[in-house]
């Protein structure tokens, strides 16, 4: 997540100033993170629970859309939590409730109903981070603190335990990673690069005393990519630090598309926003690789804050994309054509996700996608 109005969370973890990475098995282990667009077994969120229960209604449509194409697993906290969540996913998101009960959807998937505690609605960040090791589809499980405990005081740590009890319940080898850091900190090309933004990871809230040469190295250890591009600054209002996936995000074509203030945006040309966004893509193509730019083409004004129509935080399942949407159809429309020429043969969504948005991100940082094997 990484908008500026952003859920409360935790103080961080400060336990040490050399948190090194469990390393699970031979140093020489191939290693390798399936990129998004690549063939998934699955969906996976947390239902959005009382006090986030504002964008209920963007998760119906997410749920709804995702299991005509693969099976989507919801986690649910209690018994309240599955009523609301059965309630809106059929008035909202038209779900029959023969597949809420566990029949297949039209598609044929299963919607899975999963009781394992957690603490909030951003499963990118707190969920698995799947990696093929040695042939060996396997779960790494890296310190969650709740976004450094950048918003206060509330619970994380049924959120950080999420990853191993997943793998406990898919049969799924976890190793442990003693270095905070968030998945919507990182954006990988499935082959050899890893995206992330060193004000992220490098936060002496998250990881006391890590050192850039250590991430990277961390970087390569842990997911057997050759190349580590870091991007660096905090957007406006982003207290997580400045995830990835609100600046640059890959395409399966291996090139990265990068947000771009305009004159029409919230953001403006020249602004430390757009200065952020420029070095991003400045660093990416320094690093070899061809960058896409994307101009925000507007601005929305929702609960008192203007937003730039900002559609980069999309999640690729199979043969659909979802994006976030502002009701704002100039803007919405031209975004889904977008990502059709950019996704071909995938179909594109775009639903009304302003309360989800101004509540702290979009759907990609909801979303935690499981690999096929």
């Amino acid at each position: 997540m990484f908008l500026s109005v952003l859920l409360a969370c935790t103080p961080a973890d400060d336990s040490g100033a050399d948190r090194r990475p469990h390393d699970s098995g031979a140093e020489a282990a191939a290693r390798r993170v399936p990129a998004e667009w690549e063939p998934q077994a699955a969906v996976w969120l947390q239902w959005p629970q009382r006090w986030e229960s504002s964008y209920e209604d963007a998760f119906a449509h997410i749920v709804a859309t995702a299991v005509q194409y693969e099976p989507v697993h919801v986690l649910y906290n209690d018994a309240d939590t599955r009523a609301s969540a059965v309630t809106t996913l059929v008035d909202v998101g038209g779900v029959s409730s023969a597949v809420i009960g566990g029949a297949p959807s039209d598609g044929g998937f299963m919607l899975h109903w999963d009781e394992i505690p957690n603490d909030s609605a951003w499963m990118r960040d707190n969920g698995p981070r799947y990696v093929w090791v040695d042939g060996e589809l396997r779960i790494q499980d890296w310190g969650f603190d709740a976004w450094g405990g950048a918003f206060g005081d509330i619970p994380y740590a049924a959120d950080d335990a999420v990853p191993t009890v997943v793998g406990e319940q898919l049969g799924l080898p976890v190793d442990d990673v003693a270095i905070v850091h968030e998945r919507g900190d990182l954006e990988f090309n499935g082959v050899d690069t890893v995206i992330l933004n060193w004000s992220v990871i490098g936060d002496p809230h998250r990881n006391p005393g890590i050192t850039q040469e250590r991430a990277i190295a961390a970087m390569k250890e842990q997911f057997g990519v050759t190349r580590v591009v870091l991007l660096e600054g905090t957007p406006a209002g982003d207290l997580t630090g400045g995830h990835v996936d609100g600046i640059a995000r890959f395409l399966p074509d291996g090139r990265v598309v990068v947000g771009d203030c305009t004159a029409e945006s919230a953001c403006q040309p020249g602004d430390a926003d757009d200065t952020i966004y420029d070095d991003s893509a400045r660093r990416l193509a320094d690093a070899g690789i061809e960058v896409v730019r994307w101009p925000f083409a507007g601005k929305v004004r929702f609960k008192n804050v203007w937003f730039d129509t900002d559609y980069m935080n999309w999640l690729v399942g199979n043969d659909f994309v979802i994006t976030v949407g502002f009701a704002n159809p100039e803007t919405d429309d031209a975004a889904k054509a977008q990502l059709e020429a950019w996704f071909p043969g995938r179909d594109v969504y775009v639903f009304d996700t302003r309360e989800s948005w101004y509540a702290g991100g979009g759907v990609h940082c909801h979303t935690n996608d499981q690999p096929a094997e």
